[in-house]
């Protein structure tokens, strides 16, 4: 008996129930055009606003998934740049935080190129820009060697390890990967979406690379929801939902790759998880909508550039309490000068002060600016 899904000899024909899939689905796909309806009436400042909040949380959160932490201000900075946005309090980024970046909008911009080897080749040097991944020199821009033996998903301490998946030896992936590109890049009469959920599953499955694979895989995932969507801009991220259904995630995968060749269980998963994406997107458009109202109603409201650089980052996800040695660190002033720039704003009715807690005074946005 085959113990992973690719040993089965109908690999790769997936099946799946699609009476089943048709309800969800459908709700998919209804959400998706009540989002572009209501992205379509907002201007394009908004859209790239959104996009830029959007691709941030994005990127953050793909790489959480795998147990790494980005810098969000880094991030946030990187993809203003890439995306050509004037906005204030860039700050530099690092070499693996842009190469993220990049990978995530080569596949969403350009979602009407090819999926090639050399695209994915340069998406995996993108992510590891050093050739190492932590202290671990590793196999960049190339399909793995498997040199130290099989390329394995296990967890345990050393000596109790549990194997959760074995990905296919290396000596297929050339064969594999040529399969899975050709049929991705073919037209079919497969649902876009539905065929996003399959791409994701076979691509992680094969694992291809040293490192990167999870990532890889949630950024062809973005980049055949574009396609089916028509849209270069992301208005909503399954990477951030999937943080939140890490657990779920993992072991929808390996039920799924210790399974058979029928994968209805998991397009369950991911088209429930598709449709928490976009519900939530709902809160990234408020955060947005509330900024334009914010700068609207103070056009003609004289403020300096260090409180318009902390009031943008409170109308949109201030990490922590402000506090005036907060605002001085991120403001690049003397604690005096960020005391000053905080009473002003409370004189002007835009600041106030938050109930007593901590040893620091903590300062918010007022109430009908929350």
């Amino acid at each position: 008996m085959s113990t992973y899904i690719h040993q089965q000899k109908a690999w790769p024909q997936f099946t799946w129930d699609s009476e089943s899939l048709l309800p969800p689905l459908s709700s998919v796909r209804n959400l998706q055009g009540q989002l572009m309806g209501k992205m379509a009436a907002l201007g394009f400042d908004l859209k790239q606003e959104a996009f830029l909040e959007t691709v941030t949380l994005d990127v953050l959160k793909t790489a959480e998934i795998e147990g790494e932490f980005l810098q969000p201000e880094q991030v946030r900075s990187s993809v203003a740049r890439h995306l050509g946005m004037d906005i204030g309090g860039l700050i530099p980024s690092d070499r693996n935080v842009d190469g993220v970046v990049e990978m995530m909008l080569d596949a969403t911009r350009a979602y009407q190129q090819p999926l090639t080897f050399e695209r994915l080749f340069d998406w995996h040097a993108a992510l590891f820009p050093t050739g190492r991944s932590g202290m671990y020199k590793i196999n960049v821009g190339q399909w793995r060697k498997d040199e130290t033996g099989p390329m394995q998903v296990v967890s345990g301490a050393m000596g109790r390890e549990r194997v959760h998946f074995q990905a296919p030896e290396a000596a297929r992936l050339e064969a594999e990967m040529r399969l899975f590109t050709d049929w991705f890049n073919a037209e079919q009469t497969l649902d876009p979406v539905l065929k996003a959920g399959i791409a994701h599953l076979w691509f992680v499955t094969v694992h291809p690379f040293d490192d990167g694979n999870g990532r890889i895989a949630r950024a062809i995932t973005d980049l055949q929801l574009s396609k089916a969507e028509n849209n270069p801009q992301r208005f909503y991220s399954m990477s951030a939902q999937i943080r939140l259904q890490r657990n779920e995630y993992y072991a929808v995968l390996e039920k799924t790759q210790t399974g058979t060749i029928d994968i209805s269980h998991w397009l369950l998963w991911f088209l429930d998880c598709l449709a928490g994406a976009l519900t939530a997107t709902d809160a990234t458009l408020e955060r947005v909508l509330n900024k334009a109202r914010f700068w609207e109603k103070h056009a003609t409201t004289i403020f300096n550039k260090r409180q318009v650089l902390l009031l943008n980052k409170l109308l949109g996800q201030f990490e922590g309490k402000l506090t005036s040695s907060k605002w001085a660190k991120i403001a690049k002033c003397s604690p005096d000068t960020a005391l000053r720039d905080i009473q002003d704003l409370m004189n002007k009715g835009v600041l106030e002060k938050e109930a007593a807690g901590g040893r620091s005074t903590g300062y918010g946005l007022a109430d009908h600016y929350s």
